[in-house]
């Protein structure tokens, strides 16, 4: 593991490698469409009508930035109407790998984190309190 610089400029987060993959798997949405695409390519109504909740403008977005970042491939078939397929790439499988172990990760932990969580807040309110 390498070390992080103190303190930590804008530039150092900016230009840290794992920013971005980060900031992927935090989005809102990306996690959810790649999960999809791990069980087959799908087409964008496919997609549309498999997220509750997701908007076709959002959708939109979430693809490019899939397509951008090399995590899935996108197909036009030449057709009437056009039908475009989303699939993943090798990249998006490697990248399913350590999110699946993360979400793995939070299942297993969570009874842990509510206590934390809940402690927290206990201890919040008796500082509080304590005025």
């Amino acid at each position: 593991m390498s070390t992080v610089p103190v303190p930590v400029t804008m530039d150092d987060h900016r230009n840290c490698p794992a920013t971005s993959v980060l900031r992927r798997v935090g989005d809102k949405w990306s996690v959810v469409i790649l999960s999809i695409l791990a069980r087959g390519a799908r087409g964008f109504n496919e997609l549309d009508r498999s997220v509750e909740g997701l908007s076709r403008r959002m959708l939109t977005r979430t693809l490019r930035g899939l397509e951008e970042d090399g995590l899935i491939s996108r197909t036009v078939h030449p057709s009437a109407p056009p039908r475009v397929d989303y699939a993943l790439t090798d990249l998006g499988r490697s990248f399913l790998e350590p999110v699946v172990a993360l979400g793995l990760w939070a299942v297993d932990h969570q009874p842990s984190l509510e206590a934390a969580r809940t402690r927290a807040r206990h201890d919040r309110a008796m500082r509080v309190t304590a005025r």
